[in-house]
C-alpha cells in the first residue's frame, strides 16, 4: 500500500474501524439480551430436569411472572453485553504517529518513543515493535502488544507517511535469536530464572505476568519472543541505561 502524504505537523492516528466498534457495542449487547431471553424461555424447562446441577437461577426466573421474568432475563444479558463490549474497548490498542513521536494507548495507558530513537518499526505476530538505535526493546520504549493492534497495512502506511523506518521483512535481528533451554550458558546472571518462570506464565497463560518479565529480562540486557507453541527465543541486546525522561 502507497504511504499516505502527510503534511509536516500532522499525527496519523490508525484504531479500530468505526464500524468494527459499532459492530461490538451493538452486537454484544444484542446478543447477551438474547442469551437472557433464551434463559427465561428454557427456566421451566431446566428447572423440571431434577439431574441437572446449579437450577436455582433457572427457578428464581421460573417463579416470577412472566413479564418481569423477561424484562428482567433481557436486561441482564444485555448489561452483560455491554460489560464485554468494555472490557474489549479497553484492550483496543490505538497508535498516534507524528513526525516526532508515536504514542500507544491501551486501557488509558501510554507508551511513547521519539522518532529520533527509532531504527525500525515492524509488525511480529500481530504486534507492534519498536527497536531503538541498539536494537533494544528497552523498558519504557518496548510497544509489543497483543492481536488487538489495528492491521499491519494500516499501521505500515501511517509510520511510512511520517517518515519512520518500517521494516516490511519483519525483525531485522531475525537471525540473532537462540531458543532457550533451561540453564543455558551464554546468558546474563539471573536471566535464566526469569525465563524459566516466563515459561511457567506463557504455559498457564498469564500474559501479564509474561510481559513483566519481557521488561526484567531487557533490564539485564535479553531481548525474547516466542512462537506459537510458546517456545522462548532470545538475542542480546545492551542493557538500557537508567535516568531522567526514561
Amino acid at each position: 500500500m502507497a504511504a499516505e502524504r502527510v503534511p509536516v505537523g500532522r499525527t496519523t492516528v490508525v484504531g479500530r474501524p468505526g464500524w468494527e466498534r459499532l459492530l461490538v457495542w451493538g452486537g454484544f449487547p444484542l446478543a447477551g439480551a438474547a442469551l437472557g431471553g433464551l434463559v427465561w424461555l428454557v427456566a421451566g424447562w431446566v428447572v423440571a430436569l431434577r439431574w441437572v446441577p446449579m437450577r436455582g437461577p433457572f427457578a428464581l426466573v421460573d417463579s416470577l411472572p412472566d413479564v418481569p421474568a423477561a424484562l428482567g432475563c433481557l436486561g441482564v444479558g444485555a448489561a452483560a453485553g455491554l460489560a464485554l463490549a468494555f472490557l474489549a474497548e479497553r484492550e483496543y490498542v490505538t497508535v498516534v504517529v507524528s513526525d516526532d513521536r508515536v504514542v500507544c494507548i491501551r486501557a488509558g495507558a501510554e507508551r511513547s518513543m521519539p522518532r529520533a530513537a527509532v531504527q525500525a518499526v515492524f509488525a511480529d505476530e500481530g504486534r507492534l515493535v519498536l527497536l531503538d538505535r541498539q536494537g533494544r526493546e528497552a523498558v519504557v520504549y518496548s510497544v509489543r502488544e497483543s492481536a488487538d493492534l489495528p492491521d499491519a497495512e494500516r499501521l505500515a502506511g501511517a509510520f511510512k507517511a511520517h517518515g519512520y523506518p518500517w521494516s516490511s521483512g519483519g525483525d531485522p535481528y531475525r537471525d540473532r535469536y537462540r531458543r532457550w533451554v533451561p540453564d543455558m550458558d551464554g546468558l546474563p546472571a539471573g536471566a535464566n530464572a526469569l525465563l524459566r518462570a516466563r515459561a511457567q506464565a506463557l504455559e498457564s497463560g498469564d500474559g501479564e505476568e509474561a510481559a513483566q518479565l519481557r521488561e526484567e529480562l531487557a533490564r539485564l540486557g535479553v531481548v525474547v519472543r516466542e512462537d506459537r507453541k510458546k517456545r522462548q527465543f532470545w538475542r542480546p541486546a545492551p542493557p538500557p541505561v537508567e535516568g531522567p525522561g526514561r
